[in-house]
């Protein structure tokens, strides 16, 4: 055999050996992707204790009247609640419509932040004690369907990653 036919057969060797070890990779990434929906939730979780804690804290008694003249008059609960509904339900639509694209992306850490407001905006008109459970419920409603539309898209695709290394295996093995 040649020199130059041997170097051949090794070239056609190797190059699926090399998708094979980037395939593993990638897979290696989607399950930490599976994952990041779980350390979102958490971040929610300890975001929501430090609001449990200080729910029964008036934030506008700390401020400097200065302060308090700068920002105004908070918001009424009854028009929080309401910006609460429309952001649930519409976070919940676009997450839905994810589920179908099999989108890979996890959009849950703009989530955390927005929620987050909402726990100042109960905190600022004195009514987190009374809502606190509501923005518990509506962020571990919209994460668990980011985390749950994450997981769902990294695992099709997990799959069909493990079919192409399977015909790959099959190749190389001939």
């Amino acid at each position: 055999m040649s020199q130059s036919s041997q170097f051949e057969d090794n070239a056609e060797l190797r190059q699926p050996e090399q998708r094979l070890a980037r395939i593993q990779a990638h897979i290696e990434d989607l399950h930490r992707l599976a994952h990041r929906g779980l350390l979102g939730l958490a971040l929610f979780a300890l975001v929501s204790l430090v609001a449990v804690y200080f729910q029964d804290s008036n934030i506008m008694l700390y401020l400097s009247p200065q302060t308090r003249d700068l920002l105004g008059k908070p918001p009424s609960p009854a028009m929080i609640n309401i910006a609460l509904a429309v952001y649930s339900f519409s976070a919940l639509i676009l997450g839905i419509g994810r589920l179908t694209d099999q989108d890979e992306r996890y959009r849950g850490w703009s989530h955390i932040g927005y929620l987050t407001v909402f726990y100042i905006f109960y905190a600022f008109a004195n009514a987190l004690a009374v809502n606190v459970v509501a923005v518990i419920i509506s962020g571990c409603t919209i994460l668990g369907l980011e985390y749950y539309s994450t997981w769902s898209s990294a695992r099709s695709a997990i799959e069909r990653e493990e079919e192409i290394m399977q015909r790959l295996k099959r190749q190389i093995d001939r």
